[in-house]
Order: C-alpha cells, then sequence, then structure tokens
C-alpha cells in the first residue's frame, strides 16, 4: 500500500476539520491564544492581512460618503436598557464594569476601591452611544444623513471560542447613519450590503449569498437585517457581514428628532452595519489547502518572495545583486492599483525551510534563483494556488506578474464558487433533508451537507424548532437575488413564495 502525500497541515481537512483550521493559523503565524480568556494575539503576518482588508474596505466606505470618528468603549447601562429588545439580545454577552480604581488589600494584592454610580458596558455593539451623540448633533433636516463609521474592538462575553471566528474581544467596523426618510435609509442599508458583497467577491475572492434574515434570525432591534452568507470548505456556513436597517426603532429610545422642511418635528431613520476579523478566518477556510494558508493576491502583505540560493560566499555575490534588482524591477509594476509588494528573503536557513515557511503563509507566487538561474538570466516560479512550478526568463516573470497574480485571484474565486454550487441543492423531501445534514459518524463528523434550498413559511411549530436544533441547521437567509416560485413549506406545508437557504454554519 502507497504511503499518502506529505503535507505541511496535519491533521488534513478531511481527517480533522476544526484541527486544521487551527493548525493553518499556527503553521501561518497568524494568531495565538493570549492569557485572557477568549482573547488572541493577531501577529505580524495576520495584521497585515487585517491591515489590507481595512484598507480596503475604508477606501470603499469613503468612495460611498462615508466618514470615520470614534466613540467610547464604555457605554452606561441605563443607555442599552432603553431598547428592550436589543438589551434582550445582548445581555448575556455583556461584560459588565462595576468597580472603580484599585488599592492595596488587606493582608497583601489589591482589591476595587468602590462601586461605580452606574455601570458600564464594555462595547458589544455601538448603537446606543453613538444614537445619544446623534441625538445632541441633529435637531434639523439640515443635519442629516450622518454617515459615519468607526474601526473598533468589541466584547461579546463567548463561552466558546475560536481564533478569528469567535473571540470574547473581537476588531470590526462599525457603521452607523441617520435619515430623513424612510427610502433613504433603506437605500443605505442595501448600499452597505453590495459594499460588503463586492469587497467578499472581489479581494477575498469569496463568492456570496445576499439576503435577509427571518425575523427569528435578525439582529436585536432591528427591523430587517440583510446579510452575505458563504460556504466554507467544510460546506458550513459563515455570516459574512450584515447591513440592518433599524427603522425608527433606535431614534425613538434615543430621541434622534429633527424639524422637518414644514416644521414638523420627526425622529430619524438609522441603520447600522459591521464587517469583523471573522474575514480572516473566511479567508482561511475558503481558501487554504493541506499545505497551508492560501491568500487571494489582492489582500496579501506580499505577492513575491523572492528566494536566493547559493552554495557558498562567491555564488551569493553574484546572486544577491541579481535579485535586488530583480526585486526593484517588480516593484515597479502595479496590481490592485498598488505597487506589486515583493520580499526578498536572505535570512540565513536552509533554502527548503525557506520555501516551506513561505508556501506555509500563502504567498501567491514563489521565485528561485540561483547561479543556473542567473546564466539563463531566469527565474524558478512556483504559484501557491495550483502548486505549478517552471523556470520563465527574467524579462517575461516581470512583464507577467500583475498578470499571474489577477489569474490567480479569479481562479480562487472560481474554485470556490465551484464548491458553493456542487453543494447546494433544492430538497423537498424532509427525510432527504435529515440525511442532508445528518454526519454518517456522530463521534466525528465527517464534512457533509452544505447549502439546502427549500421552501420555509416562517411558521415553524415547536417541532420543527426541535428538528432543526438536532441537526444543529438554522434557515442562513431568504436570498434577494432569488426567483419567486410558489412552493410548501417543507415542514408545515404552509404555502411559500420562494425558497430560502438552510445550513449549518459557525
Amino acid at each position: 500500500m502507497s504511503k499518502p502525500p506529505r503535507t505541511a497541515i496535519s491533521p488534513t481537512r478531511e481527517e480533522d476539520y476544526p484541527e486544521w483550521y487551527q493548525q493553518v493559523i499556527k503553521a501561518a503565524d497568524l494568531a495565538e491564544i493570549s492569557p485572557v480568556r477568549g482573547c488572541m494575539v493577531i501577529k505580524p503576518w495576520g495584521w497585515a492581512i487585517w491591515e489590507n482588508m481595512q484598507s480596503a474596505l475604508d477606501a470603499m466606505f469613503k468612495a460611498t460618503g462615508h466618514e470615520n470618528a470614534y466613540f467610547p468603549l464604555f457605554i452606561p447601562m441605563s443607555y442599552l436598557e432603553k431598547e428592550a429588545e436589543h438589551v434582550e439580545g445582548f445581555a448575556k454577552e455583556c461584560a459588565v464594569v462595576t468597580h472603580h480604581r484599585l488599592e492595596p488589600a488587606p493582608g497583601g494584592g489589591l482589591q476595587p476601591a468602590g462601586p461605580l454610580e452606574e455601570p458600564l458596558i464594555v462595547r458589544p455593539t455601538s448603537e446606543t452611544i453613538i444614537g445619544a451623540m446623534y441625538a445632541r448633533w441633529v435637531q434639523s433636516y439640515r443635519d442629516l444623513p450622518i454617515l459615519i463609521n468607526q474601526w473598533a474592538n468589541v466584547v461579546r462575553w463567548e463561552m466558546r471560542t475560536r481564533m478569528f471566528l469567535r473571540t470574547t474581544e473581537f476588531l470590526w467596523q462599525e457603521g452607523h447613519t441617520a435619515h430623513a426618510t424612510e427610502a433613504e435609509a433603506w437605500e443605505e442599508t442595501r448600499r452597505m450590503l453590495e459594499v460588503y458583497a463586492d469587497f467578499a467577491e472581489n479581494h477575498l475572492a469569496m463568492p456570496v449569498i445576499k439576503g435577509e434574515k427571518t425575523a427569528g434570525e435578525r439582529f436585536p432591534g432591528a427591523v430587517s437585517t440583510l446579510t452575505i452568507e458563504a460556504m466554507m470548505q467544510d460546506r458550513k456556513a459563515l455570516q459574512a457581514g450584515t447591513s440592518h436597517f433599524l427603522g425608527q426603532n433606535f431614534s425613538r429610545a434615543q430621541e434622534i428628532k429633527f424639524q422637518d422642511q414644514n416644521g414638523r418635528e420627526q425622529f430619524a431613520w438609522t441603520t447600522s452595519w459591521g464587517m469583523s476579523t471573522r474575514m480572516v478566518g473566511a479567508l482561511i477556510m475558503t481558501h487554504s489547502d493541506d499545505d497551508g494558508l492560501i491568500i487571494p493576491p489582492r489582500l496579501a502583505p506580499r505577492h513575491v518572495v523572492l528566494l536566493p540560493i547559493y552554495r557558498n560566499d562567491d555564488e551569493r555575490a553574484q546572486v544577491l545583486p541579481y535579485c535586488e534588482s530583480l526585486q526593484a524591477e517588480l516593484r515597479r509594476q502595479s496590481y490592485g492599483g498598488k505597487p506589486v509588494q515583493v520580499l526578498l528573503d536572505d535570512r540565513d536557513l536552509r533554502g527548503g525551510e525557506k520555501n516551506w515557511q513561505h508556501i506555509k503563509r500563502g504567498v501567491p507566487l514563489r521565485a528561485e534563483v540561483g547561479p543556473k538561474d542567473l546564466a539563463k538570466d531566469s527565474v524558478f516560479l512556483a504559484r501557491r494556488d495550483t502548486g505549478q512550478k517552471q523556470a520563465i526568463g527574467r524579462a517575461q516573470f516581470v512583464a507577467e506578474v500583475p498578470q499571474l497574480l489577477a489569474q490567480i485571484q479569479q481562479g480562487l474565486f472560481d474554485r470556490a464558487l465551484q464548491l458553493q454550487r456542487d453543494h447546494s441543492r433544492p430538497i423537498d423531501n424532509l427525510d432527504e433533508f435529515r440525511e442532508f445534514f445528518t454526519p454518517r459518524d456522530a463521534e466525528k463528523p465527517e464534512i457533509h451537507g452544505g447549502f439546502a434550498w427549500c421552501h420555509w413559511s416562517d411558521t415553524a411549530d415547536a417541532a420543527t424548532d426541535e428538528l432543526l436544533k438536532q441537526l444543529k441547521v438554522t434557515v442562513r437567509c431568504i436570498p434577494l437575488d432569488g426567483d419567486s416560485e410558489p412552493g410548501r413549506c417543507l415542514f408545515t406545508g404552509q404555502p411559500s413564495a420562494r425558497r430560502v437557504v438552510f445550513g449549518k454554519s459557525y
């Protein structure tokens, strides 16, 4: 019996997908668990990916008229209490500060000096504190719209954490806008969903389904929640970004009022929308393989790594200047509107070790240069996405780098889209639905399931709720682009106007 091929990551995706995910993070040196329970340290390579995500998203927000600002980390508890559904939705996740200052304790150590007059919540999201400020800033219709985004950290008390996907503290952006009319607020909600879908598909190379959440899944206090849902390689869904139409719920609670053109007092219409460091996890689970991370070029901190190969100082004296001039040439090329990012790795490590490090870190292109390549004025090129290797002339390599990166970007999207298509199907039979979402081995569930497109009437009974709970399945979204298709709810038999997407999720 032949041995299975060696891979850099153990276990493989097929063997243990959750552990494979953790090992990819470790091998790529993206992040590690911190001494603080449920929190992580994002290391330089992981942070560089997040910075590129921030940069792309920030430019898209500003292109749609938004400005950045910053609001307090602490929220008075009374602010959350003003919107009942909101506080109920977040109450179990809130971290609460109840005391101020520290002082020496009897017998040594420290103790809190005294209780606060009012407990402070470490922000789980900022609708209430930002709404309180908007109430100060808005008096007239001329003060609207307000289009503000903030980049911040938030805290949600999680019992089960997984790096990047679900941590007690995470980083995100949260947009908060106020408008004079319902129509403007709805337009904003849809616009920002499109921004998220554009980012996911054209930067992250991750195909998404745009949809609306059901009443049971929407953001606490929202009138409607729009979402983009993506399929990971284990066929689970990941909620990748959400945009919320808040109606006048928060403006009434926070008293965001203004005089309209006719001098009548009105409540503003508000929205909020957010995307987080969860997207780093999405990148890992959408594209990576059993040798480690694969980064879409539009988000890669380095597009090309040059690996000089030499055996002695004489060869080094020839190879290194060649690589340095090649690096300068490559940097004069542009990809995605920016200079190509090139690393010349001349560390004192064995060539194989350096090569594997960059494979595991997901650099799109690796180019080895040794004395034989020098003699031919060429490089030995390897692609991270396909593993394809070839000798290529220097001039051709430099000229074709932007095209190669574009091919990798598109190829990663096409591969992810094919996975989604291969594991999505309409289901009209309850037994088939159960089978689709039931692992063969309950002790160690293998990769299974996907997206089930089923009729749904949103009038679920207790039996339906129990079945979905047992299968760990939820309605991911009501697709916005789906065709109208009258039918009967798979669970209740009630009339249904269209199919919705069911899936297991993170």
